[in-house]
């Protein structure tokens, strides 16, 4: 499955101007979060402008990769390897991050002037911008020392998004979540440590080459998937995701859930399909955990009386569905066709929640300001007011219960297809149940929205676009299950 990652050889020499738009992609988030401290954003229009190269970076490199398939770059610095490539994979999930971080960097502004932030405020732009860069290079990244450099400086500066606000709950959260984001790294890096010091070499292409099934393999599996499983809040590692949402600003919230958990699925993928190849009982736990998350997730979502905490909670439950996926990906004995299918369903999935559950943020933050109130019961009768924050939030729930022709719809359907061919049941039961339980916290939610016998609250306006921005992001989740085989025909692409 490694070739699927871009893992192979290709002779195809980036041309200059795909060096420049490589270069933008990687430095003008964090560039332009600097200026932005020095520069105070008051309002979108400056943003609007400086997400025109970053957006165009994405989309040179998407022409490159159409024309030229596979691109490849690599450098020698103090005797170390650094290697980075361009695939299809790599190339949707770099522009998903282009696109969703333009989106909160827009939703910010109107955000900061409307809440109570203080003057810790201005530094969330460096480190969204530490943030954004960080992701575009772990999903080019090939060598290990590299895939570590960037996950480490995207988890600090994610850590230190959501102290922002300078609450003690927030600031109690926070140090929890650096306190296990350090014991992740620990473990990646001992798994790290065993690699190299038995193998000799950081580079996956070539570790893909000489690794061999064995203890040294396993071992070094298992510390590197529990670090990133830690980190990417997998069930049951998952304990301090929903406090760290409950006081995070909204679109800190936004980022987190919808780009920085996925970064750490994504390696923990790529890496576990070098060191254990075709293994049995490593991806069958994950699966077997992925059941218990979707419903786990989703009741405690169902259960709970907070509108943050049900979507925290929805993001254990949605993981579990990529966890669930495992052994069709890993497994082995899986034919051509279900493997493909589960390939393609998992990451439309991963897309697709991204979207849909950046948007579920942003809804939720435009309901909690408008009202002051962040309890369902505090919302009821919000129907009357505030129907287009509820209509965000109702498109968003649709791709995340899967239903059609969302991007969820389709990603189940794709995975469904799998799990039957493979005759595997027990993952089909999860993923209805997992729908079952979406439904039941959503339209708990809606039933206390849609309360006419509740008291008029005294809204505050919103500013302009906090929910047109919100509803194009849901738009795109949607959508993306109506074209689906754009991202799915450019995945197959540039194969070896």
């Amino acid at each position: 499955m490694i070739w699927r990652f871009g893992l192979f050889d290709h002779t195809f020499e980036p041309l200059a101007l795909t060096h420049w738009a490589l270069l933008a992609a990687l430095g003008l988030p964090l560039l332009l979060g600097l200026l932005a401290v020095v520069f105070p954003l008051k309002r979108a229009w400056p943003i609007v402008l400086a997400s025109v190269p970053v957006l165009a970076s994405g989309l040179v490199l998407l022409f490159a990769y159409d024309q030229a398939g596979l691109l490849r770059w690599q450098w020698e610095i103090a005797g170390v390897h650094l290697s980075l490539r361009l695939n299809g994979l790599s190339v949707l999930l770099l522009l998903m991050t282009q696109v969703i971080g333009v989106a909160a960097a827009l939703y910010t502004p109107g955000y900061l002037r409307l809440s109570e932030t203080g003057s810790l405020a201005r530094w969330l732009w460096p480190l969204m911008g530490v943030v954004l860069s960080a992701l575009s290079l772990i999903w080019l990244a090939t060598d290990l020392l590299t895939l570590y450099a960037a996950l480490e400086l995207m988890g600090l500066a994610a850590v230190g998004m959501l102290m922002l606000s300078g609450k003690v709950p927030a600031l109690v959260a926070g140090m929890r979540y650096l306190l296990l984001a350090l014991v992740g790294s620990l473990t990646y890096l001992l798994g790290v440590a065993l690699i190299l010091g038995h193998w000799g070499r950081l580079d996956l292409q070539g570790l893909a080459d000489v690794i061999e099934p064995g203890p040294v393999a396993w071992f070094a599996a298992a510390l590197i998937g529990a670090g990133l499983a830690l980190k990417a809040a997998l069930f049951p590692l998952h304990a301090w995701l929903t406090p760290v949402h409950e006081s995070a600003w909204t679109p800190v919230s936004a980022l987190h859930a919808a780009l920085v958990i996925k970064a750490s699925l994504f390696m923990l993928l790529q890496l576990w399909s070098i060191l254990l190849p075709d293994t049995f009982y490593a991806p069958r736990v994950i699966a077997w955990l992925g059941m218990l998350a979707i419903v786990w997730g989703g009741l405690l979502a169902w259960r709970t009386d907070s509108l943050k905490t049900l979507v925290a909670s929805s993001t254990v439950a949605q993981l579990g569905y990529l966890m669930v996926a495992f052994p069709l990906l890993l497994g082995p004995d899986i034919a051509p066709l279900p493997r493909a299918l589960a390939w393609e369903g998992f990451w439309l999935q991963l897309m697709g929640h991204a979207f849909a559950k950046a948007a579920m943020f942003m809804a939720a933050g435009n309901l909690i300001l408008a009202t002051g109130e962040s309890t369902l019961k505090g919302l009821a009768g919000t129907s009357r007011r505030l129907s287009l924050s509820l209509l965000v939030f109702g498109i968003a729930s649709i791709t995340l219960m899967g239903l059609p022709p969302s991007a969820g719809f389709t990603a189940k359907w794709m995975l469904l297809q799998a799990m039957i061919i493979t005759e595997q049941w027990w993952a089909v039961a999860a993923l209805l149940t997992g729908t079952l339980l979406t439904a039941a916290y959503v339209f708990r939610m809606f039933r206390y929205s849609f309360d006419e016998t509740a008291p008029r609250h005294r809204y505050q306006p919103l500013a302009p676009g906090m929910d047109l921005i919100a509803l194009t992001l849901a738009l795109i989740a949607f959508a993306l299950g109506l074209l689906a085989h754009f991202p799915l025909e450019l995945m197959h692409g540039g194969s070896p």
